[in-house]
């Protein structure tokens, strides 16, 4: 129906404040985190636990009351990206997924999410339940494979053989994502150069779009630290620093030759597939994180969730803590985060962004670092050399 000529001007501004009101909306992701696995990896530190049925459900109907608790404090935020991590999100069925995923746009505004990825391990996913996540928004799926080698699956604690990885595969595509990521884990104990090749081999044959690929860390507190850590007697049986460093560069080069970009230090993708809600953090941009243990980055405040599952449960709010970011802490995040970005970070967005000159903070920084071939100032842009996002960490730690 055609408005009258006089009342245009009218319809006209309506729409200019309704644009307005969109464009002043701050942007944000959104992180779920779902604690729950069936079996805990023997590798692994997050916070995650095998749960019962009830404990699952008593958990999801905590994390929807946290989540309509920002129903206000999100009114001014758009969301990008949703993430769901864990644990093993793909332990939920479906309907729980809608639950949560309902909840969400209770809450937030979920109308201009790009990327709405789900972790998902092979051992506990079916077609059906892929077509329901699929059902429920979910357009991107990020599967933990880890190893192409039985027997390196076994020594991880994975749930799955590699043949129930390729079907997951199978099933994913089946089902009609076309982005879905993969990670895999090098330099594991009694992996030869010849091994990790093989499975970068085997890996690039599944045609995901986006490869993350991690040298494995033995952290404290786990069952890999008791055997492999400092004093471990199988400590003997890890690659040694120059094997892995092999496996490192075979991996950038194997990928690279099968059109995998790298964008961050452990990250690859084909063209227009690199991971949004992870560039995200990279660039600082303001998070919401819900769930256990979960955190948040909102307006110079990092929000802390309580790590105790019965208290999350009885009250996700309670015992939250706060933690002011002062100009100095964020200047170095910026840094830290933003140089893991093969493409650097930008000189005049620290300026915008901190209203201060960034080579009154750093140049005496880049002064010291250039010359050991770590990083390259060109123009605008401060990134790693490749060398230097082989050391990434030494070079951080310049930046603190």
């Amino acid at each position: 129906m055609k408005c009258p000529k006089r009342h245009s001007w009218l319809f006209s501004s309506l729409t200019t404040m309704i644009d307005l009101m969109i464009m002043e909306k701050k942007h944000c992701g959104i992180y779920v985190h779902i604690p729950f696995c069936k079996q805990k990896c023997r590798y692994c530190d997050f916070l995650s636990a095998p749960g019962d049925s009830k404990c699952i459900r008593e958990y999801v109907s905590a994390l929807k009351n946290e989540i309509r608790g920002y129903k206000d404090s999100a009114a001014d935020r758009v969301a990008d990206t949703v993430y769901f991590g864990g644990g093993t999100p793909s332990i939920l069925e479906p309907e729980t997924v809608e639950e949560i995923v309902e909840a969400l746009g209770e809450s937030f505004d979920l109308n201009s999410v790009e990327e709405f990825t789900f972790e998902v391990n092979p051992g506990t996913v079916t077609y059906q339940k892929l077509k329901g996540y699929k059902a429920a928004g979910i357009n991107r799926l990020s599967v933990g494979v880890q190893s192409a080698d039985d027997e390196k699956l076994k020594l991880l604690g994975r749930i799955h053989s590699f043949k129930e990885a390729v079907e997951c595969v199978e099933a994913v595509k089946e089902a009609g994502f076309i982005n879905f990521s993969l990670d895999l884990i090098s330099a594991l104990p009694g992996q030869s150069i010849k091994d990790c090749e093989r499975d970068l081999e085997k890996i690039i044959g599944l045609e995901p779009k986006h490869i993350s690929s991690y040298s494995l860390i033995i952290e404290p507190g786990t069952p890999f630290f008791k055997d492999y850590g400092e004093g471990g007697e199988k400590r003997r049986d890890l690659p040694d620093e120059e094997t892995d460093r092999k496996m490192y560069a075979l991996t950038k080069e194997m990928l690279k030759s099968a059109g995998y970009d790298r964008y961050e230090i452990s990250n690859y993708a084909k063209p227009g597939f690199f991971s949004r809600h992870n560039s995200a953090y990279w660039t600082g941009k303001e998070y919401f994180g819900l769930g256990l243990g979960a955190s948040s980055l909102i307006d110079n405040v990092r929000y802390s969730n309580v790590r105790d599952l019965k208290e999350y449960i009885k009250d996700p709010k309670e015992h939250v803590i706060e933690e002011r970011l002062d100009k100095a802490a964020l200047m170095a995040e910026f840094m830290i985060l933003g140089l893991r970005m093969v493409r650097g970070i930008s000189k005049k967005e620290f300026e915008r962004r901190f209203k201060t000159g960034f080579d009154e903070v750093y140049g005496k920084v880049l002064k010291k670092l250039k010359p050991a071939g770590v990083i390259i100032e060109e123009d605008d842009t401060v990134r790693l050399t490749d060398y230097g996002l082989d050391v990434s960490n030494s070079v951080f730690e310049e930046f603190l």
